[in-house]
């Protein structure tokens, strides 16, 4: 024991050498690496990530000219227009086929013979002349390119803002027969800037030729709504004039002070939306990271000695724990085993009946289950059993306890939870297993579950509980399955 406090005294010296060595190291690489950057941001950095952004967001667009360029094409589209456009619900059924294939907000057709304009649900409208909405049409009739992209309301969709990719339909002697194509709503292009913003890390947006900020990330959309416009906002207003007077497709750099912050910014003109992007950098975003890593190499140095005092209690303490989990997780699902269950639906029995809160389970199993082994292997079926214990751990509530009954069983306990409440978290996890992709290809098999739901009357044994549920997962099945069935206490 005496020989402790001289290995604590030897151990603080070798910790206080290596703090300084880290300090005088971190301190002299930060300055250098500071220096580099602001070079870096400046004259290579945003303008390689305005390059890239661009060329993400022509990717982005140009599938969708594909698809609309597929349908323009292809020859039952052409052949419904040339033999009359007798039966509207083919037409409907192709469209909507479209629509939730690729995943678009829109599909539509044109027809020039009638001017009849489709959609998924059928017919629309009749497209005229005289109509202002309608002038995109015989603005596409009329151009020389095969398609344009577009950005207007959508009709089928309560007016919503949407890019459209609005292609040329012509017959096989290269007669125009229409317009088709599909649309983007600016959701889907705000979600692309948001995760264009993770990626890049600089602020991204998009405005028109008046100014108007027209698309935004999550970090811009407040200021968005405060200003409307570049012209007004702070900062940004100095340079609007020289933003707005470039139409350029190649970048801009820019520069503006905002709050006594230098940002550097990018400049570039679209011709597919006649829109601009701006992408923004604050200088100091970059340098702050810098600033971190300084302080977390000084708090390295410090925290060396409690590390190596404290390494052997953490790898016994950390040893026990795995063995526990160990002990009470199922090793393919990773849930509750049932032993680990047991023990845990005892002292929620107990919370429940100290504190007359409810307390429901939901037992449940895979529809015709065997089927899966039979036909693709227990390989596959482990798959499965590890896919429904991932949905059923995102179908609950976040305190709610989920484990592995046995087989293709699975039971999942609700705490504090009514028996209506238990029976809409039960259908909401039914409903993602029937629609769930369990990439099951080659075969016919529909996986679906059916489950049963109890709730635990006061003073009822565990037993008697278990057994109700399971005797209402017996009903589930004997109904026909992929349904839900309730006890009654």
């Amino acid at each position: 024991m005496r020989l402790l406090p001289e290995k604590y005294r030897l151990l603080i010296w070798i910790s206080l050498l290596l703090v300084a060595g880290f300090l005088t190291t971190s301190v002299i690489s930060y300055v250098v690496s500071r220096d580099a950057i602001r070079q870096r941001v400046a004259e290579q950095a945003l303008p390689l990530t305005s390059d890239n952004i661009y060329s993400e967001i022509q990717k982005d667009i140009l599938r969708p000219v594909f698809i609309s360029s597929l349908m323009a094409n292809d020859t039952f589209l052409r052949d419904w227009m040339l033999a009359g456009e007798t039966d509207v619900n083919q037409i409907a059924r192709y469209l909507k086929q479209v629509k939730e294939k690729y995943g678009t907000i829109s599909s539509f057709l044109v027809s020039e013979p009638t001017h009849r304009y489709y959609y998924g649900d059928g017919l629309l409208k009749t497209v005229s002349e005289k109509e202002e909405r309608d002038v995109w049409y015989y603005r596409v009739r009329d151009m020389k390119a095969d398609y344009e992209t577009n950005v207007d309301i959508d009709m089928a969709n309560r007016d919503a803002m949407t890019i459209f990719i609005n292609h040329r339909v012509v017959d096989y002697d290269g007669n125009f027969l229409g317009a088709t194509g599909v649309g983007l709503t600016l959701d889907t292009m705000a979600g692309l800037l948001d995760s264009y913003q993770t990626r890049f890390h600089r602020t991204i947006y998009f405005v028109d030729k008046s100014g108007a900020i027209k698309l935004t990330g999550k970090s811009m959309r407040d200021k968005q709504d405060a200003h409307g416009t570049i012209l007004n906002m702070p900062g940004v207003s100095t340079v609007a004039k020289q933003i707005l007077g470039n139409k350029s497709t190649t970048p801009t750099r820019l520069e503006y002070k905002r709050d006594h912050a230098t940002i550097l910014m990018s400049s570039r003109f679209i011709p597919e939306l006649d829109w601009y992007l701006l992408v923004e950098q604050d200088l100091a975003d970059d340098v702050l990271p810098l600033q971190r890593m300084l302080y977390i190499n000084i708090a390295v140095s410090a925290i060396v000695t409690l590390l190596i005092l404290g390494m052997v209690l953490f790898i016994v303490r950390r040893s026990h724990e795995q063995m526990e989990t160990i002990a009470g997780t199922d090793t393919l699902t990773g849930l509750l085993n049932r032993q680990a269950f047991e023990m845990v639906f005892h002292q929620a029995i107990l919370d429940s009946e100290r504190r007359g809160s409810p307390l429901c389970a939901v037992l449940f199993d895979i529809d015709y289950f065997k089927m899966v082994n039979d036909n693709y292997g227990h390989l596959a079926g482990d798959r499965i059993l590890q896919e429904i214990a991932t949905i059923a751990r995102k179908s609950v509530r976040e305190n709610d306890i989920v484990a592995r009954w046995g087989g293709e069983e699975f039971l999942v306990l609700l705490k504090d939870c009514p028996l209506q409440q238990a029976i809409a978290i039960a259908e909401k996890l039914r409903g993602t297993i029937a629609n769930h992709d369990f990439a099951l290809r080659g075969g016919d098999i529909l996986l679906t579950a059916s489950l049963g739901i109890a709730e635990y009357a006061r003073n009822e044994s565990s037993a008697d509980f278990f057994t109700r549920a399971d005797r209402a997962l017996y009903q589930a099945k004997e109904k026909g399955r992929n349904r839900i069935a309730v006890s009654q206490s």
